[in-house]
């Protein structure tokens, strides 16, 4: 297998199918619940306000799942999960994996642990995580002291 051509940096991992989904659909539930709410002449104003709330909510949780992405620049990896923001230098990450099966990448790190990073799945988009994922192993082996299984 030839080696991958290596990205210009900066570059920005991410599901973007997925991303496009979520958003797409978390606009369309926040506008059918506010319609909703609107229309029914039966709703008082504070459940009026509880049914904009609650698609607000909705839309929020949509909004967090939307949010991985790997960034990648000459100094190292910024892993974006749900609710967390990992800086890391290239040393640190000894190998990228993305094995059949795995729901995402995981970065094995010099000090034993393992970070998933979500920013680059196969769910929607397969060959184009498989893609992702082995150029992002390919900086990490030319920029550090990565190494490939699986």
């Amino acid at each position: 297998m030839s080696q991958p051509e290596l990205p210009t940096l900066p570059v920005t991992f991410r599901p973007t199918r997925t991303r496009a989904v979520l958003l797409t659909v978390g606009v369309a539930m926040f506008a059918v619940i506010t319609a909703i709410a609107l229309l029914l002449e039966t709703l008082s104003a504070g459940e009026r306000v509880s049914f904009v709330f609650t698609a607000l909510l909705l839309f929020g949780v949509l909004l967090l799942l939307s949010r991985p992405k790997v960034v990648a620049d000459e100094a190292g990896v910024t892993v974006v999960n749900l609710t967390t923001r990992r800086r890391l230098e290239w040393a640190e990450i000894v190998r990228v994996n993305l094995r059949p099966g795995d729901a995402w990448v995981f970065l094995d790190l010099s000090d034993g642990t393992s970070l998933p990073a979500l920013g680059i799945q196969p769910g929607v988009a397969k060959q184009q995580a498989i893609r992702d994922a082995a150029a992002l192993r390919a900086l990490a082996e030319s920029r550090g002291t990565g190494t490939h299984t699986g």
